[in-house]
């Protein structure tokens, strides 16, 4: 079926209590209206028609596509009238799906089947919450059809006490939404034109309304606070958490760990507490990650472990490497197989060639290194020079000591030795060893500094 979806978004979102725009608020590091589109485009929608208020101007910056359109609710009026601001942009396909920008766990399955359900009729998506305190609820006849949808606060004590709530989210048909929207009244408690009112209009055109009980109630958690997006939070880590231990990953504790993008796993990986996976990350067989990483863009080979604490972005690891503790690796570094990258180590937009080690306290930046190098402690690429980066080219089997500084442009060539405290700024030759002329004298008779006491009161 060819359909379009409207997305109402024009909330202030108050007890957000917040410049921001409700559903620019993020949930696993991406806004809340972000998800819903991507579930809109996952489901095929032709055309994904925005209604905004409140800070219209930045839900406009924070997506892009050719599919979206945007129609402004201004004063906001209801469900309905958002509906109607929308009319003048939707196309003439079979279809309107709405979803909110607020609501962003549920399934593309899910809404795929809502619109099964509703053919060339209307199906509503509804559920039973635990608590469904501030629903609407659903009404239905002896047979089970939908007839109507009460607000709470329009409910008598008897249609208060029905669980089954709806959701908000519908699937109607185009060409009657279109007459249907100019014939919403709003005699209600609350003054506004509700969406709910199409139920009852389209039971009075003997249009088949057909209600849809999601199977999971999550899927339709709305925010409205800070503690509302915090628990939603924690629902989607938990369901991304369910998903890799199904697969067969190792989770030390699934209630800490957080996803913010994609991860993909091969077998056997094992991921400790309080790591946070960023854009777009691949973890081949084997890979082990320590407490309190986090990952970005980054694809890791077989049997490599992270050490604690480390940080990788935008890099290609290996298979076999040993990183960290503590390090940090930048993007645009490369490192090929059993690499040792340890404790308090940065790798900038680097190649570092397989079985070669920088185990402490170094920096390495805009470098080549070949196989086989170890790097000493201290050690650092002097690659800036106030205006241009530079690079660094070690060659083979390059042994450099502690405290050597590297300046580039230079090349240290095939085999050689590098001292330690040596400053090299000239290409060497390969083999041997590379120094700095160094004098060192001991002076008898020199006094170490004291402190100069304070005078007594």
């Amino acid at each position: 079926m060819r359909f379009q979806v409207v997305i109402l978004a024009a909330g202030q979102g108050k007890r957000m209590h917040s410049d921001l725009p409700k559903v620019l608020h993020t949930l696993a590091g991406k806004p809340l209206i972000a998800h819903v589109v991507a579930t809109a485009r996952a489901i095929g929608a032709e055309q994904i028609c925005i209604v905004h208020g409140h800070g219209g101007e930045q839900v406009q910056a924070a997506l892009s596509g050719k599919d979206l359109a945007y129609a402004l609710q201004s004063p906001q009026l209801g469900t309905g009238h958002a509906l109607q601001q929308a009319l003048p942009r939707l196309t003439k396909v079979p279809a309107t799906l709405v979803l909110y920008g607020d609501v962003p766990l549920v399934r593309p399955a899910t809404l795929q089947a809502l619109l099964e359900a509703a053919g060339d009729g209307v199906a509503v998506l509804t559920a039973e919450p635990d608590d469904p305190d501030g629903y609407g609820r659903i009404l239905r006849n002896k047979a089970g059809r939908v007839t109507g949808i009460v607000e709470q606060k329009d409910a008598t004590a008897a249609q208060r006490r029905i669980r089954e709530i709806n959701t908000g989210i519908m699937a109607l048909p185009t060409a009657r939404l279109a007459r249907w929207l100019p014939q919403l009244q709003n005699k209600n408690a609350q003054k506004e034109y509700y969406l709910t009112d199409i139920i009852a209009l389209a039971v009075k055109d003997r249009v088949p309304v057909a209600g849809l009980k999601a199977a999971d109630a999550s899927e339709i958690l709305g925010v409205n606070s800070r503690a509302q997006l915090a628990q939603l939070e924690r629902t989607y880590q938990w369901q991304q958490a369910a998903q890799l231990l199904d697969a067969g990953v190792t989770l030390v504790d699934p209630l800490r760990f957080d996803l913010r993008g994609t991860l993909r796993c091969g077998r056997d990986v094992h991921i400790d507490v309080n790591c946070v996976f960023e854009g777009d990350v691949v973890l081949a067989d084997g890979v082990s990650i320590g407490a309190h990483c986090v990952l970005k863009d980054v694809a890791i080979g077989a049997g490599t472990r992270i050490e604690p604490f480390c940080h990788v972005d935008g890099a290609g690891i290996g298979a076999h490497c040993r990183i960290g503790p503590y390090a940090r690796i930048r993007p645009g570094t490369r490192l090929a197989a059993e690499v040792h990258i340890g404790n308090f180590v940065e790798i900038k937009a680097s190649d570092i060639g397989g079985g070669s080690k920088a185990n402490h306290l170094s920096y390495v930046g805009d470098a080549t290194v070949g196989r086989n190098v170890n790097i000493g402690a201290g050690t650092i690429t002097c690659n800036y020079d106030g205006a241009n980066k530079h690079r660094t080219v070690i060659e083979d089997d390059v042994h450099i000591g502690s405290d050597v500084q590297l300046v580039a442009p230079v090349r240290v060539a095939r085999g050689a030795t590098v001292g330690a405290g040596t400053t090299v700024w000239r290409d060497t030759l390969p083999g041997g060893l590379v120094i700095n002329a160094k004098t060192q004298e001991h002076r008898a008779a020199w006094q170490r500094p004291r402190k100069t006491g304070k005078p007594k009161s």
